[in-house]
């Protein structure tokens, strides 16, 4: 319902560490209308022009702290609320080149009250990179 939402344009770039690049990100909204403690996040899957990326890869940031995947599941008191970007961060050493491409998201929520693999949304975007 919300996955048109997911992919936000806005952010979108290239990010540099001691003048050489080392990944690119993007925000990203929460599909899920209530808004989710990070525990419960099962999953969070990147590809860029149908290249996919290993969650040791994504990084992911929530008021000013960066989170690990891993980290992530962990997190017992962390809330991403709904309409609230998160800030992707992906490593690739040189990034992306400018020019558009193809955003795609896979975003799992797993509440405890839900049996199966929980909420799925699917969400791919064609934006453009400037820098």
């Amino acid at each position: 319902m919300f996955e048109k939402y997911m992919i936000m344009t806005r952010g979108f770039k290239n990010i540099r560490r001691d003048g050489d690049v080392e990944g690119f990100q993007f925000n990203l909204r929460t599909t899920y209308y209530r808004g989710v403690y990070l525990a419960i996040i099962a999953g969070l899957e990147v590809a860029v022009d149908k290249e996919n990326f290993r969650p040791d890869q994504i990084r992911v940031a929530f008021g000013g702290c960066d989170y690990t995947l891993d980290a992530m599941a962990r997190e017992e008191t962390a809330r991403w609320p709904f309409g609230e970007p998160a800030t992707v961060t992906v490593l690739k050493k040189g990034g992306l080149r400018p020019g558009q491409h193809e955003i795609s998201v896979t975003q799992v929520i797993k509440p405890a009250y839900i049996p199966g693999r929980g909420f799925v949304a699917n969400a791919r975007k064609k934006i453009t990179l400037v820098q």
